[in-house]
């Protein structure tokens, strides 16, 4: 799979329309618009992944710094996402401490 992160894009902007924006360009298998956790809207980015390598990049190519909806979008390779450290916060000893 190659995956493509797409930035700066309209919050209007559906899977169908992305779809048919990369498709352009080669099979799309995944179009995953990024929305807020606590509101649901769209975040203004996405993440598509293309099954063929050169066809994600000539979509990269040709997309890069391309108006849609009435922005220029940004479009790269998706870097892997850095592992996440394990613990939560913890800390600060919760108990009762005696005061001698």
């Amino acid at each position: 799979m190659f995956n493509i992160y797409v930035g700066n894009l309209s919050y209007e902007a559906t899977e169908a329309e992305i779809r048919e924006l990369f498709g352009a360009h080669g099979a799309v298998d995944r179009v995953n618009i990024i929305t807020d956790r606590e509101t649901g809207r769209p975040r203004g980015f996405c993440f598509v992944e293309m099954g063929d390598e050169q066809a994600g990049r000539a979509a990269i190519e040709a997309l890069n710094g391309a108006e849609y909806g009435g922005r220029t979008l940004t479009v790269n390779e998706a870097k892997p996402r850095p592992p996440r450290s394990g613990g939560g916060g913890g800390g600060g000893g919760g108990g009762r401490r005696e005061r001698w």
